[in-house]
């Protein structure tokens, strides 16, 4: 896998677009990316997939393809997961995850009996899948009870300078993780680009080497145009950690404006 992956969001999570996305999926492919992000809830994102993958057949064996299911029951994660894999069209995800965790009552929904965590486990054990995991940006507090207490791969939670402030994230979260031995995969990294600033010097560039310089082990940036997934390659390629000093100065850019900007939490007490 690459230390960068394409996100679903930018020009994948459209609709009516496709030579646009596909244009951005195949230039990442030819730059080397290898992590490729989608999810049920994202417009049209697995069909652009699918539409690329079914041209790029021998392909199949150097990517890494994921999707997600918000279903919270086993029945409709399952039905989700075969929508998945026929659009797509490809005869497993190499990552499966639970997506957008916000609640307790998420919580108590998934891992009851019948419910979702049931259909994602049974894939993983049937080859559907080769991994499962959690997704969440909203409270780590719930998060932290996925991971800690659920047999799952992987984490994608965000990684930015805003983290710093409110916590829970990029430590309680993370060394759950570790102790896991699951895989952390950064996203939030640009705020849909709402983080870069030129009259701070605040570059894109910047926030994807401060993800990296996290302990994880994917960061994932959306795209909406040819450029932009060249741009993203060429920091994956190039990467060079920043230092704890460097972190610092950019976390203390975000710190007065933190709680504001971190939109995907939604209301911080």
């Amino acid at each position: 896998m690459t230390q960068v992956g394409l996100g679903g969001e930018g020009v994948l999570r459209t609709h009516g677009r496709t030579p646009e996305a596909l244009a951005v999926i195949s230039e990442a492919a030819d730059q080397g990316i290898a992590y490729f992000d989608s999810a049920r809830a994202y417009a049209g994102s697995e069909g652009y997939y699918g539409t690329y993958w079914s041209s790029h057949q021998d392909s199949r064996a150097k990517i890494f393809q994921t999707s997600k299911s918000a279903s919270r029951d086993r029945n409709g994660a399952m039905t989700d997961l075969v929508h998945s894999l026929t659009t797509l069209g490809i005869e497993y995800l190499d990552l499966w995850q639970i997506h957008d965790l916000r609640t307790h009552e998420d919580l108590e929904r998934i891992e009851s009996p019948g419910g979702a965590l049931e259909a994602f486990i049974e894939a993983r054990d049937t080859g559907l899948v080769k991994a499962i995991g959690v997704t969440g940006h909203h409270d780590p507090e719930i998060l932290l009870h996925a991971v800690a207490n659920w047999p799952v791969d992987s984490v994608l939670m965000p990684v930015n300078p805003l983290e710093a402030v409110p916590g829970g994230f990029l430590d309680a979260v993370l060394a759950a993780a570790e102790d896991a031995s699951a895989a952390v995969i950064g996203m939030k990294i640009l705020g849909a680009s709402h983080y870069v600033s030129k009259e701070a010097g605040i570059t894109a560039k910047m926030l994807i080497r401060y993800a990296l310089s996290k302990n994880i082990n994917v960061a994932i940036v959306g795209c909406s145009n040819p450029e932009e997934a060249d741009a993203l390659a060429r920091v994956g390629r190039d990467f060079a950690p920043m230092s704890p000093e460097e972190q610092k100065e950019l976390e203390d850019i975000f710190q007065p404006h933190a709680r504001e900007l971190a939109f995907y939490r939604g209301v911080m007490r």
